[in-house]
């Protein structure tokens, strides 16, 4: 007495549709994607303490590489200032 017939799957169909209704069984797809997607992102580690540790490191590179000019003059600035 198993699933073989269709008529048991279109009578278990109508039965779920009935329980559940057609507004539950459209999100279903939607918040079942959205769980896997956290299941992830969960199992993977704290991804967004990563990206901010990335970031602060590329950003700490880049004013290595490429200091922001000097707002105040500098020594020999002043030097020949004064000398004139």
């Amino acid at each position: 007495m198993g699933f073989d017939s269709i008529w048991h799957w279109l009578i278990l169909l109508v039965v779920v549709l009935l329980i559940f209704g057609t507004k539950k069984i459209r999100n279903l797809g939607p918040d079942l994607g959205a769980a896997i997607r956290d299941f992830k992102k969960s199992v993977s580690g704290d991804d967004e303490a990563k990206q901010k540790e990335e970031e602060a490191r590329k950003a700490a590179e880049q004013l290595r590489a490429d200091p922001p000019p000097s707002s105040s003059t500098t020594q020999s600035q002043r030097d020949s200032s004064e000398t004139k």
